[in-house]
């Protein structure tokens, strides 16, 4: 091989994905200090210049410093036993409704009808309805309101990701399933799982910060005196806006980091897929 074609090779790879993922968050907190010091500087700022709704980083950084985990965490529990467990139902859910109709094709508009109800649902208008139902929780404890909310967040994703996944198996190794005498159930276990395990778990990943959304929408109106949600409205009453920019970012974390820790299984569940993506790269 020769120089140049070794610098061609070198231009044309493709950056590693923790890479790209860097390089998109310097961007992002480069943009955001840029324009809160900036155009975005006097927005909302009393008539004095100060107290800005648009803080810089490190104005944010610092009030997540000087709250520490002290604050952050009796919060974050909460939110997250009221993500996971709305997760986790909302996910088993879909994923048996999404496995009955490859069994029985007949239930397949069905299903996909209560997924498309549950995505066309306004969640501001479901949470009261469902405190009402629910009921406040005890003091300290997860909020039921939430975990619907998270739940019914997950659902619409999970059924349609796993209806695809589920439906994309190669038909040879159905048709050979059935000529050994395998029915819908074996073929569904041999084959389509298998083949489906890159998109379901594609799908688990994209619910996850949905589940986190509707976990802190559920408690505006979940009657809970801590999480996420109740810590972000005090901030806005209290007009502390580094504290709520604050409780905002880590709520995003929160998200971020359940989506990376499925990004991990994946790898080692999946590798064959990482394979086949490396080699089309």
């Amino acid at each position: 091989m020769t120089t140049t074609d070794t610098k061609t090779a070198a231009v044309s790879r493709p950056l590693p994905p923790w890479a790209a993922a860097g390089i998109g968050v310097a961007a992002t907190f480069a943009l955001w200090w840029l324009a809160a010091a900036t155009m975005l500087s006097g927005v909302g700022a009393a008539a004095d210049g100060t107290g800005g709704a648009v803080p810089t980083p490190g104005k944010v950084f610092s009030q997540l410093a000087g709250d520490g985990v002290g604050f952050y965490w009796p919060n974050l529990a909460v939110t997250v036993v009221e993500a996971s467990t709305g997760y986790f139902w909302g996910n088993i859910a879909a994923l048996l409704l999404a496995g009955s109709v490859l069994v029985l094709p007949a239930l397949e508009r069905l299903v996909t009808q209560l997924a498309v109800i549950s995505y066309c649902l306004p969640i501001v208008a479901i949470g009261p309805l469902a405190f009402i139902v629910i009921g406040s929780p005890a003091r300290g404890q997860a909020s039921g309101t939430a975990v619907l909310l998270a739940g019914i967040s997950v659902f619409f994703t999970t059924v349609v990701g796993a209806l695809s996944a589920l439906k994309s198996a190669d038909q040879a190794s159905l048709d050979l399933v059935a000529v050994y005498g395998g029915g819908r159930f074996k073929q569904l276990v041999k084959v389509q799982l298998i083949s489906a395990l890159p998109g379901i778990l594609t799908a688990l990943k994209i619910a996850v910060p949905a589940a986190v959304l509707g976990a802190v929408l559920g408690e505006y109106v979940g009657g809970v005196d801590r999480g996420i949600g109740p810590a972000l409205v005090n901030a806005q009453q209290n007009l502390e806006i580094a504290r709520a920019w604050g409780v905002a970012l880590v709520a995003g974390l929160l998200a971020g980091a359940g989506y990376g820790v499925f990004a991990v299984i994946s790898r080692f569940v999946i590798p064959w897929s990482a394979g086949r993506q490396g080699a089309s790269r």
